[in-house]
């Protein structure tokens, strides 16, 4: 009798000793499985962009920052959430946008051209920014330098090579005496891009007149008596008239004259040849600036990215259009829009 009660304490002890093990590995496990799911939780990154407007440029950008965060490894939907909001071109747009992303609390904020960063920028101090193509950042006001920003933006800047853009329209039209600068007057970027052609158009003996537009309502009018003064049309960066560039073109080829502009999609609506930037790259250099500020980096000490290679882009067959003829040396360095 005593041994048998002995054999079952012994048996209790062992099956008691089983379960509380295979409970404690089992809680164990599911502690594990919560804290996984906690650091995948914890992964994922918001990050509200605000565009000014849709325009194949503008929309360029915005794809190639989405598709180099897929290869960075930040796919949208996983371990990245994307909140686009486009202003449509509308001022206060950008102000109910920006405060929209901020309220959102949003962990990075994307703007992409000077006004939507600007826009952002009078939102929030704290929030990290990324500028995507912001071609004067200093003289727009959004940084203390380039070189270290100071405050919660970094980013892309799109600016490009004016002097030699004039150079290549010198070379492509060696009689041209006379030429268009076409620009907003309400864009802060084009007005200095303008004062910087102005003068290296004097340093290379062209003769200019000036024609800006308040909004895309001007263009029609504004081109067409420009066009029947000169002999050729520069753009700079201009999101307003690369909207409606179609327009531009119309009026242009009407008087036999080509523009001239400073982005890739601007050529391909019309344009004879630019060397700008591609805007799909600026959309990828921004993309990487955003993993650099995800891994700890302070927008404050992160130098500006140049994006300004200078790439002849180069529309052949309005070019032909218009009995316009593409010096070989050009035409061999240049990258084919259509």
């Amino acid at each position: 009798m005593k041994k048998s009660v002995l054999f079952f304490g012994a048996l209790l002890i062992i099956v008691l000793g089983y379960y509380f093990l295979n409970n404690k590995k089992d809680n164990s496990q599911e502690q594990v499985a919560q804290e996984k799911t906690q650091v995948t939780e914890e992964k994922v990154i918001n990050v509200g962009v605000l565009q000014l407007l849709s325009h194949p440029a503008l929309d360029s950008i915005y794809k190639g920052m989405v598709e180099e965060l897929a290869r960075q490894g930040y796919e949208d939907g996983k371990n990245i959430k994307i909140d686009l909001q486009n202003a449509q071109g509308e001022q206060s747009n950008l102000a109910l946008m920006s405060e929209k992303l901020v309220s959102e609390k949003n962990d990075i904020l994307v703007g992409i051209t000077t006004p939507a960063t600007l826009s952002l920028a009078n939102a929030t101090k704290d929030i990290p920014i990324i500028m995507a193509g912001i071609t004067y950042p200093v003289e727009a006001g959004l940084i203390a330098s380039e070189e270290k920003p100071g405050n919660n933006i970094t980013g892309v800047s799109d600016r490009t090579p004016i002097k030699q853009q004039l150079e290549l329209m010198k070379e492509i039209i060696p009689n041209l005496k006379k030429i268009g600068l076409l620009y907003t007057s309400s864009e802060d970027n084009s007005i200095k891009q303008i004062e910087e052609a102005k003068k290296y158009a004097a340093e290379l003996g062209l003769e200019v007149k000036l024609a800006s537009i308040a909004n895309s309502n001007d263009i029609q009018q504004v081109t067409e008596s420009l066009a029947s003064e000169v002999e050729a049309i520069f753009v700079p960066i201009d999101n307003t008239i690369a909207s409606a560039m179609s327009t531009v073109v119309k009026v242009t080829d009407k008087f036999k004259i080509g523009v001239f502009p400073s982005a890739d999609t601007m050529v391909a609506d019309g344009g004879v040849l630019g060397l700008g930037v591609d805007q799909y790259q600026i959309g990828v250099e921004t993309a990487k600036v955003i993993v650099d500020v995800i891994n700890g980096k302070k927008p404050a000490d992160t130098p500006i990215v140049l994006a300004n290679e200078g790439v002849i882009y180069l529309n052949e067959a309005k070019a032909k259009e218009l009995g316009i003829e593409i010096p070989a040396t050009i035409k061999e360095k240049a990258q084919i829009v259509k």
